[in-house]
């Protein structure tokens, strides 16, 4: 298991052009590349949290997460869990261009002195073995502690030892992730239409999930019972993943906090130099930003193509 494993992480590195062919020293020549030229400032954070991105799935919206990286910066960029979908690429191959620019993103700011940490989540498990590696600048963990500005401590877990039908039914969970797929995958065809529409991203997914109360509703009350775990801790606070429902919220002497994800809500937790903290929702960002007529710090390949004009047909008069 162990070397199969490392095999799949040295195939991604290579996919992603970190492998030791691409340069002379290991090192990939496009990380000492400069950033291409911004048309605004990048928005400077403390800290920066996302989860849940599940790369190597069509449900992914790496176009989305690469454009929000390419927006930051940040000294601490936390990875808190399912970034690679290893239960999906194990019944088959997908990996687009997309998410190769979303694992190169991650790996030139930790070039760039960006310190990014990794805590394993369930959907990339196979990278628990891994713990306390580092695999591109990139550290690799099962959990992390984190001290804001103001003092706070913070623990940062993915969040699935608290789920109960992971925890103890794991045929269920994977029998829900097939519904879940399906889900997303109707969510990819709903999103299709509404951009031929010129209509902005909407997450079909999320809204069912914030109507149908079982959906949300675990075997376990989650947040209650990741709270009760940063108590015993003596922590300020948590942070975590897995739900795809990004909040904070104060359970007790405790505040709860969830990233989200980047398959259906597309936000992300920050740190701002103060201490404070609060979540971004870049999908909500970029409707701001279309509705404004603004320029996003550097378009993606599909946007910059849709503003391009569509070149006359041969022999067609003006």
């Amino acid at each position: 298991m162990a070397t199969r494993v490392a095999e799949a992480v040295e195939d991604l590195l290579a996919r992603a052009g970190t492998g030791p062919e691409s340069a002379a020293g290991g090192l990939p020549q496009w990380l000492n590349l400069p950033e291409p030229r911004a048309f605004r400032p990048k928005r400077k954070v403390r800290t920066v949290w996302i989860s849940d991105i599940h790369l190597g799935t069509r449900g992914c919206n790496a176009e989305m997460l690469v454009d929000f990286l390419r927006s930051i910066e940040c000294r601490t960029l936390y990875l808190v869990g399912d970034v690679v979908d290893g239960w999906r690429l194990r019944k088959g191959w997908y990996w687009p261009d997309a998410h190769n620019e979303v694992v190169r993103r991650v790996l030139k700011m930790a070039h760039n002195g960006t310190r990014v940490v990794f805590v394993a989540g369930n959907h990339d498990e196979m990278l628990r073995d891994f713990a306390g590696l580092t695999f591109g600048g990139v550290e690799l963990v099962l959990e992390a502690e984190h001290i804001t500005a103001d003092g706070r401590k913070l623990l940062v877990l993915h969040g699935d030892s608290f789920d109960g039908v992971v925890l103890y039914a794991r045929w269920l969970a994977f029998l829900g992730d097939k519904a879940y797929g399906l889900m997303l995958r109707l969510n990819i065809v709903v999103n299709r239409v509404r951009r031929q529409f010129k209509l902005p991203y909407w997450s079909l997914s999320g809204y069912l999930k914030k109507r149908v109360k079982n959906a949300v509703q675990f075997v376990c009350n989650f947040e209650d019972a990741v709270a009760q775990e940063a108590m015993a801790r003596g922590a300020d606070g948590i942070v975590c993943g897995h739900i795809h429902c990004a909040e904070i919220r104060q359970i007790g002497p405790v505040t709860y906090y969830n990233d989200g994800d980047w398959v259906e809500s597309c936000t992300a937790l920050v740190e701002e130099a103060d201490g404070a903290m609060h979540i971004i929702d870049w999908a909500a960002e970029i409707r701001t930003r279309d509705s404004a007529g603004t320029t996003p710090g550097r378009d993606t390949a599909a946007e910059t193509a849709a503003r391009l004009p569509v070149p006359a047909l041969a022999g067609a008069e003006g």
